[in-house]
């Protein structure tokens, strides 16, 4: 394989590593929050994910990021990593799913608007085109997921302080990736939200001792595989696109928890749920092709993409 077909694959690859894990953890968020409480579980899945990382940091030893990293890992630390996950685990408690999924799924349209504000990001008619596909099946998969009069106001606050949170711990992330592996920045941006969730410290101690193993094993399950391994390989992917194209990947998500939840759980999906993951899965696919009369290159990690001719 040449060096630019491997240079777009790579992280394609990690792209869907990323989705892939992400949409596993509806499913054990769902089994490991009937027994945790949404700040605890926020900081056992963080502090398994911190651990995790920290193994793998000290064998690469990358050392600490540079200064100029430390902005944005502070940042998508506190939004993405502390607060969206306490919030999400909340909100999930008081909205069906179908309710949360619609909510949340705002964030890609929110880091499009973001990154192209702040960070330049371009927005080709191919990647609206996509988003507003994905967008129509995110919306069809919700309302044939919900449970009808499920929601409550603050659910629905809590989904949309989600949905805000993610979209800017995303654009803040980005510009970090310039000057930091992908490791650090995910590892260091863990453990800030870490912190962020030490005063749940006393309910995780009260909780782990009285919950099922199942439960707990879930709770690892997510800090070690959605948030340590997808994040990292999320932070990859990033570093390699725009904020704006990787947002939109994340459409893929609404239609892997459908297919997961009837494998692992026999929740069979009708009709309209399926018709919605495969308008999910089209809009990213648009999102992600290229014109024919040309591809986008990267020269440097913080650079922008160019346009470069097929001769």
């Amino acid at each position: 394989m040449n060096a630019a077909p491997r240079h777009r694959l790579l992280p394609a690859g990690a792209a869907v590593v990323s989705v892939v894990l992400w949409a596993s953890a509806f499913v054990a968020i769902r089994s490991a929050g009937q027994e945790y409480s949404p700040g605890a579980l926020a900081l056992g899945r963080l502090a398994s994910g911190t651990l995790a990382l920290a193994v793998i940091w000290a064998v690469r030893r990358e050392g600490l990021p540079p200064r100029a990293a430390w902005r944005g890992i502070l940042l998508s630390g506190v939004l993405w990593f502390g607060f969206y996950m306490v919030v999400l685990n909340w909100g999930e408690q008081q909205v069906d799913a179908g309710t949360a999924a619609l909510v949340v799924n705002i964030g890609p349209l929110l880091i499009a608007l973001l990154g192209a504000r702040l960070l330049g990001d371009p927005m080709p008619p191919r990647l609206l085109a996509g988003m507003a596909v994905s967008f129509a099946g995110a919306v069809t998969v919700g309302l044939s997921m919900s449970g009808g009069g499920g929601s409550s106001v603050l659910g629905v606050v809590l989904c949309l302080l989600a949905a805000v949170t993610y979209a800017a711990g995303v654009v803040a992330q980005k510009p970090a990736l310039g000057h930091a592996s992908a490791l650090q920045v995910t590892m260091f941006g863990c453990l800030v939200g870490a912190v962020c969730c030490l005063p749940f410290a006393g309910q995780l101690v009260h909780e782990v001792a009285h919950a099922p193993v199942s439960a707990t094993l879930n709770m690892v399950y997510l800090g070690v595989f959605p948030t340590a391994l997808a994040f990292t390989t999320w932070a990859y992917a990033l570093a390699r696109s725009t904020a704006s194209r990787m947002g939109a990947t994340t459409y893929a998500v609404p239609a892997l928890v459908v297919l997961m939840s009837w494998v692992v759980l026999g929740e069979v999906p009708g009709v309209l749920t399926l018709a919605g993951g495969v308008l999910c899965l089209a809009g990213v696919a648009v999102s992600r092709s290229r014109a024919r009369g040309g591809r986008t290159v990267r020269v440097a990690a913080g650079e922008q993409p160019r346009p470069e001719k097929v001769t």
